[in-house]
């Protein structure tokens, strides 16, 4: 017999944005958007939040091999000489937007994304990271942290960083079975996994994350079972336990297995079910979509407290209205307005040759686009949304919510909008209802993944 579950699977199995920003990048207004405003509000946002101090994500490209689930902007090379060129042009667009910042900048986050960004020798990260800190004021509170691939991190990337400042890593594990390893190309082992760790630890390191994937090709409830097992073996600080985005129309590399390979629908959901109840068997708490943290951890602490962000890195502990990403397809968030890097090294080093700023695209927020962001945050973050009552935009908003009420996936009060238990498994499509960009567009074309 089909349970409620069941149908509401069948329902809410469509393309959906997994909203680490309003307007999503699909639907921004390229022809609004020059850079010039873009960088008048991004002084403005600045000027207004100097103490908040800023956030620094810096995309390092580059990995030795293909992950074939992967959706990130990447550049496969065993070239290692790429390194110090690739430094030196981060180095001349941080100088850039010093130039439009001014001395001084206050730093409060930063984080290292790829790629793989262990890729680069860690003296080469030691270069990076000085110059980055030289002339700047890091926040008493500053976090640093890094993505790395537990097969390639060595003591030395470890100890360095650590030494920089960096005390948060997250590791990218996605599936220890070894089928699923294959078809993906993704190879680390637990004892790999086991020492990156104990090295970690050992170190000092006070958050480690793992990425964890459900809906990988050839995965099943056995498997993703003994993934969750051999992890949780390990005690990280904090599981992120995504669901699979199968874009193969954006990213070729994802036609090396075919869609007959992928579980979907309820059975993509029934792993992420018991996935989800043995994580939090294990003492952990869901913090945020497919987010999941120790009570101890810093993720943790901000939800319990309503100060949980979520932004292009997902979610995070702390809210800064300036993201300045440097680097290709790096994105900058100045709250009100966004801008998009170029998406080749080639691209990005003609333009930063040129005295350019390397932006491709961006998208100026109207007012509206504030308000529908705000909403999308609050239910991304808190899951729930108090609608500015009498507006017509809220009066559109809650009619195009009711059906999902009718389907117990949010409880409606007056202006107030709660996801239920139920509705916390459909967070993206709970989303899609306040996002008026997407419903004014009504595109057949097909630009996100599935939303289970």
């Amino acid at each position: 017999m089909r349970t409620i579950l069941d149908k509401l699977t069948d329902k809410y199995n469509v393309s959906a944005p997994r909203y680490t920003s309003y307007p999503t990048v699909p639907f921004w207004d390229q022809h609004q958007f020059q850079v010039d405003e873009w960088v008048a509000r991004l002084q403005a946002t600045y000027q207004s939040s100097k103490t908040a101090g800023i956030s620094l994500y810096v995309h390092l490209p580059f990995c030795e091999s293909l992950c074939t689930y992967c959706g990130c902007n990447t550049r496969i090379t065993k070239n290692h000489a790429v390194e110090i060129p690739y430094i030196a042009y981060l180095l001349k667009e941080w100088e850039m937007y010093r130039q439009v910042l001014g001395e001084n900048i206050r730093i409060s986050e930063i984080h290292f994304g790829g790629g793989t960004p262990t890729f680069f020798q860690a003296t080469n990260l030691k270069s990076l990271v000085s110059a980055l800190l030289d002339g700047a004021q890091v926040a008493d509170d500053a976090v640093f942290s890094f993505e790395a691939h537990p097969a390639n991190t060595s003591n030395e990337h470890l100890q360095t960083l650590y030494d920089l400042g960096f005390t948060r890593l997250s590791l990218g594990i996605q599936d220890f079975d070894p089928e699923v390893q294959y078809v993906i190309n993704r190879h680390q082992s637990i004892e790999e996994v086991a020492a990156v760790v104990h090295a970690a630890r050992q170190i000092g390191y006070r958050s480690i994350n793992f990425d964890l994937i459900y809906g990988l090709p050839r995965q099943s409830k056995v498997k993703v079972e003994e993934t969750i097992r051999q992890s949780l073996a390990l005690k990280p600080d904090r599981i992120s336990f995504y669901s699979y985005a199968h874009v193969p129309w954006l990213k070729p590399g994802q036609r090396r297995f075919t869609e007959f390979d992928l579980p979907a629908g309820k059975q993509k959901l029934a792993l992420y079910g018991v996935g989800k109840a043995m994580i939090e068997q294990a003492g952990y708490r869901d913090v945020g979509m497919d987010h999941f943290a120790l009570p101890s951890d810093a993720l943790f602490k901000a939800a319990e407290e309503g100060r949980l962000h979520r932004n292009f890195m997902g979610y995070a502990d702390r809210y800064t209205p300036l993201l300045l990403g440097l680097g290709v397809s790096s994105i900058s968030d100045a709250w009100n307005s966004f801008a998009q890097n170029v998406k080749t090294v080639e691209e990005y080093y003609q333009l930063l040759d040129q005295g350019r700023l390397p932006v491709s695209k961006g998208h100026l927020l109207d007012q509206e686009d504030c308000r529908v962001r705000q909403y999308i945050l609050d239910m991304m973050c808190r899951s729930n949304v108090q609608l500015d009552p009498g507006t017509a935009l809220s009066a559109l908003l809650l009619a195009r919510l009711k059906p999902l009420e009718q389907d117990g996936l949010v409880e409606i009060k007056g202006s107030m909008v709660q996801a239920t238990t139920l509705g916390g498994s459909f967070l993206r499509n709970i989303c899609m209802a306040f996002d008026q960009r997407l419903h004014r567009a009504q595109s057949t074309e097909k630009v996100f993944s599935q939303a289970i």
